[in-house]
């Protein structure tokens, strides 16, 4: 993988473009999370997803997006308790996540620490559940 320099926009962009947010969170990672969650993955009501949305500061901006399956309700199924299950649940694993990204970051900066904001109803078929990266240095951009 080519090196990227987290101080410009366009580095962050093209280091975290969808290939790596994919090898990041794989995208059958959903069906696993609902089959242990409801013992069926086609139970599940969305597909979730890492996104990459900016950096500012010593932040890097990221987020689980849900996205509503067809034929379920996102809305009915109680995304607002989410954050606190991502936290700790082992197949979604956030730490790990963090600790890739790290890897990903090369020594341009450490992470300090992360955390999940509140679920965000983007759209009647999106949620999006914000995941905060704090760097040990604002970044040059």
């Amino acid at each position: 993988m080519k090196d990227y320099s987290i101080n410009s926009s366009d580095g962050l962009n093209q280091l975290f473009n969808s290939s790596t947010l994919n090898e990041l969170f794989p995208s059958d990672r959903t069906d696993q999370f609902f089959d242990a969650l409801l013992g069926d993955a086609d139970e599940g009501a969305y597909d979730i997803r890492l996104i990459f949305q900016e950096a500012n500061m010593n932040q890097l901006c990221f987020a689980f997006e849900l996205k509503e399956r067809p034929g379920k309700c996102l809305i009915c199924s109680l995304t607002y308790g989410l954050p606190h299950v991502f936290t700790r649940h082992p197949i979604i694993n956030v730490q790990k996540i963090v600790n890739d990204i790290q890897e990903k970051l090369k020594g341009q900066a450490t992470i300090v620490d992360w955390s999940l904001g509140r679920t965000i109803q983007m759209s009647k078929s999106v949620h999006i559940i914000p995941l905060t990266i704090r760097l040990d240095h604002p970044l040059a951009i």
